[in-house]
């Protein structure tokens, strides 16, 4: 019976988003054919076999991370505070997929360093949302002995504690994100929610944008957010398994 709740949810998701998705994808490729037809049709000493080429070498290039500005190009991915960043999605499992080690050795290193900061990073994980359920206990039994509440006072909490988690890591962030990414406070939701639950579809990555100059600490404390918000979301989510079980 479970099983077929699962498989019923799943195929009750992939109906809805093909309906909503799908139609989008097929004018988004219509429109890529006739752009490219127009092109080739204006300029007759481009080739169709070379374009295909170029345009391949740009999405790689721009995988890799580097995009053309006038006659330079634009690096940064793998500086140091990217390098780091790309550590920490990593060790998450948030795994973007829009960078990834390109050398062989760097390849080989990725998996052991995953190997055994994949299990680091849940130990913490784990601490962190040990110390914040000590918090919330003890401030409710703080309640209790103050006010002699009995129930009221957990559950008091644990509200405070849900609104303080939304604000915190949910509702704020798409604030500060539309003012250093320029995006729209729907885009910024998203993005906090595909990173916080590690699903990391990649479409939207901070610090991307070459166009935009970003503070030295900004990556860093979006590490911070990352973390702590990964473990009050992960005891978020225990609550709701609790509720389905």
């Amino acid at each position: 019976l479970l099983l077929a709740a699962y498989v019923g949810y799943v195929g009750m998701g992939a109906a809805v988003l093909r309906a909503l998705e799908r139609p989008v994808e097929v004018q988004a490729a219509q429109r890529l054919i006739e752009e490219r037809l127009e092109l080739l049709a204006n300029h007759t000493c481009l080739q169709g076999p070379a374009l295909q080429r170029l345009i391949e070498g740009i999405i790689q290039a721009y995988k890799s991370g580097i995009t053309l500005q006038g006659n330079t190009t634009s690096l940064g991915r793998w500086d140091y505070s990217g390098s780091f960043f790309f550590s920490i999605s990593t060790i998450t499992t948030i795994g973007y997929g829009n960078l990834s080690p390109s050398t062989a050795v760097g390849r080989i290193f990725c998996i052991v360093f995953a190997l055994f900061g994949i299990p680091l990073n849940l130990i913490l994980l784990n601490e962190i949302g040990q110390l914040m359920l000590l918090w919330v206990q003890h401030c409710a039994h703080r309640l209790e002995e103050v006010f002699h509440w009995q129930n009221k006072a957990f559950l008091l909490m644990r509200t405070c504690a849900l609104v303080t988690g939304l604000l915190l890591f949910l509702l704020l962030p798409p604030l500060l994100f539309s003012d250093k990414e320029g995006w729209s406070y729907e885009e910024g939701f998203y993005y906090s929610f595909v990173t916080l639950s590690t699903i990391g579809f990649g479409d939207y990555v901070i610090g991307m944008n070459p166009d935009r100059n970003y503070p030295r600490w900004y990556k860093n404390v979006i590490s911070l957010w990352i973390l702590f918000g990964m473990a009050w979301l992960a005891l978020v989510i225990k609550f709701c398994i609790s509720i389905l079980e």
